[in-house]
């Protein structure tokens, strides 16, 4: 059974990551309706990514924004190699950076902030994202940071450790740690 598990998601994830290479090759035709979907598809990975860089709703809101223009601009020139969505990621990476760098400065995450990125969640009841909000509220900002890279984002850990410049035992380590306090957190056990 869990060989089927895995073998369903590696499907999926295939399947995941051939449909954002289309949305991308076709947005570097001009295909607005693809870009919309490429957006609504990625959003939430990307301001995720932001958000962790430059601790700032709303300038993650910003560079958010700002990647999906340059995305917009740079398709045309966007070849089929890797991850579509790693691609996409690096673009708010650099924007981001460029953006701490042009202010010389970080700041603490808003919390609220932080717990805006599960909250739009569809299928999940407003009880259970209450308890995962405060559940993610309570793990260190880098497992916060790759708990949600991996879920909002669907980045494999090797994306992540390229995204973040983290070695990869660095990020499973941190991602197994802090799934852990999640799970712990989650049945309502206190977790150091």
């Amino acid at each position: 059974m869990l060989a089927a598990l895995s073998v369903q998601t590696t499907e999926e994830e295939a399947r995941r990551r051939g449909e954002l290479e289309q949305l991308l090759l076709r947005t570097g035709q001009g295909d607005r309706e693809a870009f919309a979907r490429l957006y609504g598809l990625t959003r939430d990975g990307v301001y995720a990514l932001a958000l962790s860089l430059l601790h700032d709703a709303h300038e993650a809101q910003d560079i958010a924004q700002d990647t999906f223009v340059k995305v917009w601009e740079s398709a045309p020139a966007y070849r089929p190699q890797g991850s579509p969505m790693a691609w996409l990621l690096t673009v708010a990476r650099n924007l981001a950076r460029t953006r701490l760098r042009q202010g010389g400065r970080q700041v603490g995450l808003d919390e609220e902030a932080w717990n805006a990125i599960p909250a739009a969640a569809p299928d999940v009841s407003p009880e259970d994202r209450q308890l995962l909000q405060e559940a993610l509220a309570r793990l260190s900002p880098e497992e916060r940071q790759i708990v949600l890279l991996h879920a909002a984002a669907g980045l494999k850990h090797r994306e992540t450790a390229q995204l973040l410049e983290l070695p990869l035992s660095t990020v499973l380590s941190k991602y197994h740690r802090g799934l852990k306090k999640l799970k712990a957190l989650m049945k309502g056990e206190d977790h150091p």
